[in-house]
């Protein structure tokens, strides 16, 4: 499709001013001396967003506790943990999330280890969910840091655009973290746009510049692309996104299945997914817990599993979202993790139903084996309401 040339607008993300520029862009807003300006010919018009907190938990920690705001930070559990977060100075050093907390520290062995406080965290962000759903009618929640914005029915007047840099100015002062707003005409190249210019990054992907700006990305940078996935196209030979394109539908979908399709969808910088509620089959919920020490029978582990269910629960019901199945994780002592399906008769929110629906496939692993970490993961999510349909037998 021939997208027309426009005249580039220029936004300065302190003091709101947009206005047509002349490119290149100036160093300077002429209006309040910021340097911080994007300037893209869309600017005026696209309103699918995606904000990500910047490391938050780690950003959380070092609001708290200012004496760490210079020091690597790293946000996660024992040595024999992973970890959850670690802040942009720990990241030079090559530490990651996920990544095992001794591993960590034996690349950045002076980093500050802050046990996570979810509680906390979980308190910040409903603050953050306030401030996006003052900004946009629809607010897409996809975890606890990050979330789509879809302003394109607005009552406001002024430039989704000007609305964003608000939004991240109000996150900074009233919250105390920053945020990086990726800006596009769809979900997955706002989604990308976000993670360019990180920390506190803007970013924008217009329908003109999006298949230049995929171009010489990996494959890897698609979004749901992760390494065994990126390691199978570059064995047939697509190391960039615009070598992806070069692809026929039939071979990917015949390597991929329906998945090989929306790849080639998205080398294309196509996404015609509309931002809403979190459903769908893509967003999960759950939570996971490693050991101090391994755990064998049943008996130890059951109130751990217990502990899982209700953050479980407790995450479904504050999004208003049914579980139409469940995920049990389990990893042993020597780190193989296996997952299993369990299976659920009605969409569930509830604690009881959950633990109903893991213990039976849960007691069929316990045979001596050592675990070190077990997680439960709810899939299919769905809206509250379709939650825990009324039994034959219940009365009002």
């Amino acid at each position: 499709m021939e997208v027309k040339a426009q005249t580039p607008n220029c936004l300065c993300r302190d003091c709101g001013r947009i206005a047509p520029v002349a490119m290149p862009a100036p160093d300077s807003c002429p209006a309040c001396g910021s340097a911080r300006l994007v300037a893209h010919a869309e600017l005026a018009t696209l309103a699918i967003a995606h904000v990500d907190c910047d490391a938050f938990y780690a950003s959380v920690e070092k609001r708290d506790r200012p004496e760490l705001a210079d020091e690597p930070v790293i946000v996660g559990g024992s040595v024999r943990g992973v970890v959850l977060t670690a802040c942009y100075i720990a990241r030079r050093f090559g530490v990651r999330s996920a990544m095992p907390m001794a591993h960590a520290l034996r690349l950045c062995p002076d980093a500050s280890v802050v046990r996570p406080n979810m509680e906390k965290y979980r308190t910040e962000s409903r603050r953050i969910r306030e401030l996006m759903q003052a900004t946009a009618t629809r607010v897409e929640a996809v975890s606890i840091d990050e979330a789509y914005l879809d302003l394109s029915d607005s009552e406001s007047d002024e430039p989704p655009a000007r609305s964003l840099a608000r939004l991240a100015l109000l996150v900074e002062k009233r919250v105390g973290v920053t945020i990086s707003v990726g800006l596009a005409p769809n979900k997955m190249l706002a989604k990308m746009a976000s993670d360019m210019g990180k920390p506190r990054g803007f970013f924008v992907i217009g329908t003109s510049d999006a298949l230049a700006v995929l171009a010489p990305m990996k494959v890897g940078a698609l979004p749901g692309v992760g390494p065994v996935t990126a390691a199978k196209l570059e064995q047939l030979g697509f190391t960039t996104i615009a070598e992806l394109r070069q692809a026929k539908a039939d071979e990917l979908t015949h390597r991929f299945g329906r998945w090989g399709r929306r790849l080639l969808q998205q080398a294309h910088g196509e996404d015609e997914r509309r931002v809403g509620f979190g459903r769908g089959r893509s967003v999960t919920v759950g939570a996971e817990r490693t050991f101090a020490n391994d755990l064998r029978t049943y008996e130890q582990i059951a109130p751990e599993v217990e502990q899982i269910c209700a953050r479980v629960a407790e995450r479904l019901a504050r999004a208003d979202l049914a579980a139409g199945s469940l995920t049990l994780k389990l990893r042993r002592h020597d780190r193989l993790t296996r997952t299993h399906a369990c299976r659920l008769h009605d969409p569930t929110m509830k604690q009881e139903i959950i633990l109903a629906a893991v213990t039976p496939t849960l007691l069929r692993q316990l045979d001596g084996t050592a675990f070190r970490l077990i997680g439960i993961t709810a899939h299919d999510l769905m809206p509250g309401k379709r939650a825990d349909p009324p039994d034959l037998f219940e009365t009002d």
